[in-house]
């Protein structure tokens, strides 16, 4: 079942729209790895990854920033609703062997534009605690 689109005359500067957590494996990063074609070693390999100084295997950044806008695609009810989106990779997401690492996402209503009909979506990444993408901001259209 898909959820209704939200309306333009609906929402509020500041309202929530959803959060989620993504639980990211190592299995994950091997499978981004082949669909995304970076086979970079600090996404798999311990040794390589805290030779350059990293905490261990790192999730790639662009898979980060491709799981969290799944929030705004889903409260849109459409992904093709999304216009512009950027971030900025503050820090790594380290992920274990074995375990996996837990990414929270949370998705607030930071402008309206009904002149527009567009919504800018803000989302705070976050790894225990601390952000992983700065100045993460989508923009949506809603008509």
């Amino acid at each position: 079942m898909t959820a209704a689109r939200p309306e333009l005359s609906g929402l509020e500067v500041g309202q929530e729209i959803g959060r989620r957590t993504i639980a990211v494996e190592r299995g994950t990063l091997v499978r981004y790895a082949g669909a995304g074609g970076d086979f970079n070693p600090i996404h798999y390999n311990d040794v390589v990854a805290r030779g350059v100084g990293l905490p261990g295997v790192i999730a790639h950044g662009m898979f980060t920033m491709g799981a969290a806008i799944e929030l705004v695609a889903d409260w849109a009810g459409d992904p093709g609703a999304i216009l512009e989106y950027g971030v900025r990779f503050t820090r790594p997401v380290p992920v274990p062997n074995p375990g996996a690492a837990r990414i929270e996402v949370t998705g607030v209503i930071g402008a309206l534009d009904p002149d527009a009909g567009t919504v800018r979506i803000d989302l705070a990444v976050e790894f225990e605690g601390a952000k992983v993408l700065g100045k993460a901001q989508a923009v949506v259209r809603l008509r």
